[in-house]
């Protein structure tokens, strides 16, 4: 543990009451505040909690129906038989760059749209049930592009699977944010960007399969083996329990304290267990508390109080917050990496490379994601957030800038310095790399663990939005972009590389190895006296009667005759 045990720090706050009674409640607010460490945070320390890691690698496969759709549509965008069926993103048609973006994005914003509507959805009926619905709109909207008769159908379809995509991708990282031990939080995370990439790979070489088929099987039945892994999410996450963090904010204590248990593998009366309970319980029971001050009418008024909940994200108390959570997926996806997902295969013949060796290169690009995303699930703790974060910036710039210079000068001709463009080949990996070691995961790790408990839901929902954005941007302007400014494009996103890193130098803190309720500390948050007075009180209730003795309760165990 970070502290002393429970018995030791029992009797130091006692100690402390009897010397100064005011300091009582303070302690009582330190002991849990304090991080419970539960291993080493080596690998092999994982095996010992087979329900986080196996709820996490499930919840995580959210975003596989991400990637699988990434996969899919980078090489059906270039088939016969789509553009045959799909006449609107042929590129004999005048609009040709509209209608594949558009087409392309159309997933992203039904997605964008899913995280508004998402995070009441999870405070209500619990993140796993949450899970299970954005399964649902994601299986009518894989049935509907497979069975698409033309492209306003298909358009449709994946405006509704994009409100299961967002929304699954969302809720996977709010899940595993909130079962995760403090140390294996940040990696556990990475699951979600590894399973991304998995999915991307699996569709893409699934797709390049299918492309030999006769007729539109050959991009319908990739469509359809989307809803399988989909399914899978939504059933058996009910095989694990309940985020012991919804069960306290729901007022189920007895049940979270249950479900921490099973999730640690330890007793229910174990210490570490019983102080990341109550520590859970007592910051629960301050957000509370903070709601009914702030929004006295909140019951009658659920949807008004809704709206300024998702305002009061933007409160000066809160700005910094979310001013990371919202900037860190911002230049995620303005750091290109979807620019060459969607449309390797349009990058690569533009580097003079025939029809063929596209399709093989651009298949590559996911897998150097897997390459690169694999080290970062084993070490992201260890390495600390704020250093990717600057240094992500940094190697994901370099490549697009000297791209930039070697397309303008040699693009004219590159049968004639076919070198120059292996090696234009190579920075592009190189890139991709460097995004999947840091912006990669970082854009799904701190939007789940900047927030308190109150505003998780809705700040991961906001982090999760702007990503989906922020994607249907770049799905819709990179076509365009590629046909107008040509090697601009390099010039454009690696000046957001360039952002990012002066961003992070200013603005993002370490959170590494602090629990969900420490985080306030890393962000200089300065409660008003009369709030901090109140957090202590409950901390100290809690601590002495996590089920509600007290402060008379409270004043007993640490000390003080009741």
């Amino acid at each position: 543990m970070a502290q002393d045990d429970s018995p030791d720090a029992l009797g130091k706050a006692a100690a402390i009451h009897d010397e100064n009674p005011e300091l009582a409640e303070e302690s009582a607010l330190a002991i849990l505040s304090a991080q419970v460490q539960y291993d080493s945070g080596k690998v092999r320390d994982l095996a010992r909690s087979p329900y986080v890691f196996g709820a996490a690698m499930l919840a995580s496969f959210g975003g596989f129906s991400f990637g699988y759709d990434q996969g899919v549509i980078s090489l059906i965008l270039v088939m016969d038989q789509f553009r045959d069926t799909y006449p609107e993103v042929s590129p004999g048609n005048s609009r040709y760059g509209f209608h594949t973006g558009f087409m392309t994005a159309m997933l992203e914003l039904g997605a964008f749209v899913g995280c508004l509507f998402f995070p009441s959805i999870a405070d209500r009926i619990s993140r796993k049930w949450g899970l299970t619905v954005a399964t649902g709109f994601f299986v009518v909207g894989a049935i509907i592009q497979t069975a698409a008769p033309n492209y306003e159908a298909l358009v449709a379809g994946r405006f509704i699977g994009g409100i299961g995509v967002g929304t699954l991708a969302m809720g996977a990282p709010l899940y595993i944010s909130e079962i995760a031990p403090p140390n294996w939080r940040g990696s556990l995370l990475v699951m979600e960007a590894i399973s991304i990439v998995i999915g991307a790979i699996v569709a893409y070489w699934i797709t390049y399969g299918t492309r030999m088929m006769d007729g539109d099987w050959a991009f319908r039945l990739p469509f359809l083996l989307q809803i399988v892994p989909a399914l899978i999410v939504g059933g058996a996450i009910h095989f694990f329990p309940f985020s012991p963090r919804w069960l306290a904010m729901r007022g189920r204590d007895a049940d979270s304290l249950q479900s921490l248990s099973t999730l640690r593998r330890r007793p229910e009366h174990d210490d570490q267990i019983q102080l990341e309970w109550k520590g859970i319980l007592a910051e629960s029971r301050f957000q509370k508390e903070i709601l009914e001050r702030q929004y006295p009418n909140h019951k009658d008024q659920p949807l008004l109080t809704g709206l300024r909940q998702w305002l009061s994200l933007f409160d000066k108390k809160y700005f910094r917050r979310t001013l990371v959570a919202l900037a860190i997926p911002f230049f995620q996806q303005f750091s290109g990496i979807n620019a060459f997902v969607y449309y390797a295969p349009t990058f690569f013949e533009a580097l003079g490379q025939d029809r063929d060796t596209s399709l093989i290169l651009s298949g590559m690009i996911n897998i150097f994601q897997l390459v690169g995303g694999i080290p970062i699930l084993i070490f992201l703790d260890r390495v600390g957030r704020r250093k990717l974060a600057i240094l992500g910036g940094i190697a994901m710039a370099v490549p697009h800038l000297v791209m930039c210079a070697l397309m303008n000068r040699y693009s004219s001709n590159w049968h004639a310095h076919r070198g120059v463009a292996w090696f234009c080949v190579a920075l592009i990996y190189l890139y991709v790399l460097a995004y999947a070691t840091s912006y990669g995961p970082l854009a799904w790790v701190l939007p789940a663990e900047v927030f308190p408990s109150s505003k998780r839901a809705k700040g991961v929902g906001a982090g999760t939005a702007m990503i989906w954005l922020a994607n249907f941007i770049v799905g819709v302007v990179v076509p365009e972009m590629l046909i107008s400014i040509g090697w601009g494009t390099y010039l454009f996103f690696g000046l957001f590389c360039v952002a990012a890193t002066v961003f992070a130098y200013f603005f993002v803190p370490e959170t590494s190895g602090k629990s969900l309720e420490q985080v306030a500390e890393v962000f200089g948050d300065n409660l008003a006296d009369d709030e901090r007075r109140m957090h202590a009180r409950i901390a100290r209730e809690v601590l002495a009667d996590p089920m509600g003795g007290g402060a008379a309760a409270g004043a007993k165990v640490l000390g003080e005759d009741a």
